[in-house]
């Protein structure tokens, strides 16, 4: 199960995740948002994740292309995550960030999309609602469930498989709904210099990661091709 649990801190890496926590972090109800935000992704990834994960391990497809699907899966997020991580680093963005700036300002202020703007109404149902449309399953997602179904666990076991690689999933979200539980002010504190803190940082921070993960994950392709 380590191989799927470690699939689950690359699809924690969720663009759409990070914008939806930063938009909750700084409402004037941020724990009432990321409660009801994190209960709707909890439904709808631990029930999609049991139906795919039962739905494969009842099919002979498992059996018959877990030594080669696996391997091919660990190519592709490998070589993309590696590719994302040198064009980043050799700045190759820098025109295309500049375009998009030029272009938003002379477009003035844009529109929040539906989902911010619902967020923004502060109420449990509306995050809710935003967590089940906003958690789809993306491809470090369904590697996962892959890696779960292919172990052989008994049900037990795969339920939780499922419901902990989901829990990780979430955890940048997790990790402050608790630090609010907890102590507030102190919470908010610890966020706003985190957020200074990766406002200048963050890019490096993404870069390291993807490369790390990508060449991980070749790596690990490569020893399962060759023996």
């Amino acid at each position: 199960m380590g191989e799927a649990f470690r699939l689950a801190f690359v699809a924690a890496i969720n663009p759409t995740l990070l914008t939806a926590t930063l938009a909750m972090l700084f409402a004037s109800e941020p724990r009432r948002l990321m409660s009801g935000y994190v209960l709707g992704a909890y439904t709808v990834s631990i029930s999609l994740g049991l139906v795919v994960v039962f739905a494969l391990q009842d099919s002979s497809a498992v059996s018959t292309s877990e030594h080669t699907l696996s391997p091919a899966v660990d190519i592709v997020l490998g070589l993309l995550l590696v590719v994302v991580g040198l064009f980043l680093r050799g700045d190759r963005d820098a025109g295309l960030r500049e375009r998009r700036r030029a272009k938003a300002e002379a477009k003035g202020p844009k529109e929040a999309p539906r989902w911010r703007r619902t967020l923004d109404q502060g109420s449990l149902r509306s995050a809710f609602l935003v967590g089940v449309l906003l958690t789809l399953p993306g491809a470090s997602y369904l590697a996962g469930m892959h890696r779960i179904a292919t172990q052989n666990a008994s049900t037990l076991e795969t339920v939780l498989a499922v419901v902990i690689f989901c829990v990780i999933m979430l955890i940048l979200i997790e990790i402050p709904l608790v630090g609010f539980a907890i102590n507030e002010d102190w919470t908010r504190v610890r966020i706003t210099r985190f957020t200074t803190w990766m406002s200048s940082h963050g890019r490096v921070v993404v870069i390291r990661i993807t490369l790390v993960l990508g060449s991980l994950l070749l790596l690990r392709a490569a020893i399962t091709l060759l023996t």
